[in-house]
């Protein structure tokens, strides 16, 4: 899977998101800080990464911050990303089932490498939910992008 990844910077476990990815088969493709071409802060990175999803360039994103809020705060401006600030697992095997969340956010300052594979696992594992009144929330989000 290609799984876009911005940071705004090297710090915490910005390396160790991509090693991860990598490890587990995915192809990252790195944003901001983790790319020599582009711009570092946290809103255009995670920007670059959540166009990469909307524009079908990757599958998924993982945008990360100091506290990942930024992060998510930037993905979730582009339509059609979705993005989750997941802190443990529990929060993202939730955002992928309840909210179909295609990009996950995360905070460099208190996010483990430990943390992290937990986080993954669930995120991998989690698959959208297909009971009806968890889809017509889904759906109405798009409604709410198009100004419905």
């Amino acid at each position: 899977m290609r799984i876009a990844v911005a940071a705004d910077e090297w710090t915490g476990v910005a390396e160790a998101v991509l090693e991860e990815l990598r490890r587990r088969g995915h192809e990252p493709v790195p944003h901001g800080a983790l790319s020599d071409d582009e711009r570092d802060d946290w809103a255009w990175a995670s920007e670059a990464a959540a166009r990469d999803v909307a524009d079908g360039r990757a599958d998924q994103a993982i945008v990360c911050c100091w506290t990942g809020t930024g992060a998510s705060i930037a993905a979730n401006k582009v339509t059609g990303v979705r993005a989750a600030l997941c802190l443990d697992a529990q929060t993202a095997g939730g955002a992928r089932k309840w909210n179909d969340a295609n990009a996950l956010a995360i905070s460099l300052r208190s996010t483990s490498e430990a943390e992290l594979g937990e986080i993954l696992d669930a995120w991998f594992a989690g698959e959208p939910s297909t009971e009806s009144d968890d889809r017509a929330n889904i759906e109405h989000l798009g409604e709410m992008e198009a100004g419905s």
